[in-house]
């Protein structure tokens, strides 16, 4: 078992510039579920109703980005479906699938612009989601991305930059330290 204080040696001082300024301090811009079939059947189908049930919002598919004959795969075919939370509902859906890998992520799993990504074998581990023979079972990914405010002047339509300082950015050290503090995240 590894601490928090092993990934984030100064975890002290990072808190303290979170305190003194505001506009340092990391949020939870959004969490994006993934689950990929591979195919556009009733599976796809099934997997949507299953995003929406978890989710409460409407499924959008994705399509192959290019062929794989192996897999079977053609160019544009719808291939998996994925969903974007937001404020609330990502709290919220956040906190159920953290249950569900009992509150502990891989360090492995984040990246150094404040992004995390893990995975679910089977949906019916989240709490409160019981099986249903008609639609079987899938697994998901997650993917969790944290930012400060501000980087919305990347995507403004007015005045828009197209580079925010290192210095801004949310750091793989403070993404585990932001998870840690706020969702009692165990970083193994």
């Amino acid at each position: 078992m590894s601490t928090i204080i092993e990934h984030v040696p100064d975890a002290d001082k990072i808190i303290e510039k979170w305190n003194s300024n505001p506009m340092y301090k990391p949020r939870l811009a959004k969490v994006t579920v993934n689950i990929s079939v591979g195919a556009a059947t009733e599976r796809l189908s099934k997997a949507m109703q299953v995003l929406e049930e978890l989710t409460g919002q409407k499924p959008v598919p994705r399509r192959a980005k290019r062929t794989i004959k192996d897999f079977g795969i053609r160019k544009g075919e719808n291939i998996a479906a994925k969903v974007t939370l937001r404020r609330e509902k990502a709290v919220a859906f956040l906190k159920r699938v953290l249950e569900a890998v009992n509150y502990r992520i891989k360090a492995s799993s984040f990246d150094d612009n404040g992004n995390v990504s893990f995975g679910i074998k089977e949906h019916i581990m989240i709490p409160g989601v019981k099986y249903d023979p008609e639609i079987g079972v899938f697994g998901m990914d997650v993917a969790i991305t944290i930012e400060r405010p501000g980087y919305r002047v990347l995507r403004r339509k007015r005045c828009r930059k197209k580079h925010i300082p290192r210095r801004h950015r949310v750091s793989r050290e403070e993404a585990m330290l932001y998870l840690h503090k706020e969702f009692g995240v165990e970083i193994i």
